[in-house]
């Protein structure tokens, strides 16, 4: 954890240097570009094992799907509901308030592979889960090609399959929560230089805009609606669904769970408070150890309202701030990505980061948008985290209700 506050305190120095920079060299600063491009880069080049390793890890883990029972139905049937609440929230919100509009005009270079997209259909929708440009991709031209959505698409059918045959999968299985795992040092170590990554983009961008006021202002009304749509998701819907499927307190239950949730908040890790929140759950907040045991680690891995809210908001408001016009059927296709991407955002800090990569070029945004965002990322990284623990805690508390009576902590599992 003291490692992960040493690169959250990096960035933020890298924001504050990149901004000073920039006030001192102005458009000198776009000559710091590259070392934002190597960063990101090296992102991209993480995407496509992440992605494959965490997906197959993280439905594999449920079990045999077709023996998932009660538990595993409405564990699933939760956060698959949740995490498309947030995002629809985050989607609303971004049409609404229109953060990036008035960026198109701040001196902002549109690529022109992104200026002349051209709209797609429903047909071209579906289509593009098993093809590139209307023709046939195998997986591995699609890996090569960084066509997203058929890896997503192949990656949680094959995560499933595997659960189905048995002992002949464990091994493969294994193997891929050893990938999985060794991608996951390889973020980690990536994050060390975060920090040079952050000032490098943001510096260059900033330098390279016309109108840095404008910029700002948009930027302000940017972090604005993520905060209000988490505020919307987790002070609003969340209670309430505990509230009435939980049959729970939502002011007392989040009290019990406070432990949990500031943890979470100042590691911006949901694998690092794991631990803490099942203590929380089961101690403080009675709820059952089978309820507790299988939601929590599933939810921490799988299950990212927080993050999935960010990932559509933002990718929208990169397509403001570059002039790019999202169709309904675009933005299907960031509702879709976005709700899927959060299984592969495992609990680690600045998984948001990694995972946008995948929205963006779902819909073919320029990845250099990801420098609007990066000055504040570290900041809403931490509010997004403590959504997601704060969604599997209610998710732990909802499914609970449902179980047959068991002895728990030191709360009735009915009381509110």
């Amino acid at each position: 954890m003291r490692s992960t506050n040493r690169i959250a305190i990096g960035i933020g120095l890298g924001v504050a240097a990149a901004f000073v920079s920039v006030a001192l060299f102005g458009e000198r600063m776009t000559a710091v570009a590259w070392i934002g491009h190597f960063f990101l880069n090296a992102l991209f080049l993480l995407i496509i094992p992440l992605i494959v390793s965490s997906m197959v890890v993280g439905i594999s883990g449920l079990g045999d799907i077709r023996r998932l029972g009660r538990i595993g139905g409405m564990t699933l049937l939760y956060y698959a509901v949740t995490t498309g609440i947030a995002v629809g929230i985050g989607i609303l919100l971004v049409n609404w308030i229109q953060p990036g509009l008035g960026l198109s005009s701040a001196g902002l270079p549109v690529a022109d592979r992104v200026a002349a997209k051209a709209d797609i259909g429903w047909s071209d929708l579906i289509l593009s889960l098993v093809s590139f440009e209307g023709k046939p991709a195998s997986i591995v031209k699609s890996m090569s090609e960084m066509n997203i959505l058929p890896v997503v698409l192949f990656s949680l059918l094959f995560g499933a399959a595997l659960t189905t045959i048995g002992e002949k999968g464990k091994p493969v299985i294994a193997l891929f929560d050893g990938i999985e795992q060794g991608i996951m040092k390889m973020v980690h170590a990536l994050m060390w230089i975060a920090p040079l990554g952050v000032f490098g983009m943001v510096a260059s961008r900033f330098a390279a805009a016309g109108d840095l006021p404008t910029l700002l202002e948009g930027l302000g009304l940017y972090v604005g609606t993520v905060l209000l749509g988490l505020a919307i998701h987790g002070g609003l819907v969340l209670p309430l669904i505990l509230k009435f499927f939980g049959r729970r307190g939502p002011l007392d239950y989040s009290f019990r769970m406070s432990a949990a949730l500031l943890t979470a908040f100042s590691t911006a890790s949901s694998s690092a408070t794991l631990p803490l929140t099942m203590q929380c759950a089961e101690k403080n907040a009675g709820v059952s150890r089978k309820a507790a045991g299988f939601v929590l680690p599933i939810g921490s891995t799988v299950n990212m309202d927080g993050t999935a809210l960010y990932e559509a908001v933002t990718a929208i408001f990169i397509a403001q701030a570059f002039g790019v016009h999202l169709t309904p059927v675009h933005q299907i296709i960031v509702f879709l990505t976005a709700t899927v991407a959060a299984v592969g955002a495992a609990g680690i800090p600045e998984a948001g980061l990694v995972t946008m990569v995948i929205v963006l070029k779902a819909v073919g945004l320029p990845l250099e948008g990801i420098g609007l965002i990066l000055a504040v990322d570290w900041f809403l990284d931490r509010f997004r985290t403590t959504v997601n623990v704060w969604g599997d805690a209610v998710g732990a508390g909802v499914v609970d209700r449902f179980l047959p009576t068991e002895p728990s902590g030191t709360m009735n599992s009915g009381q509110s």
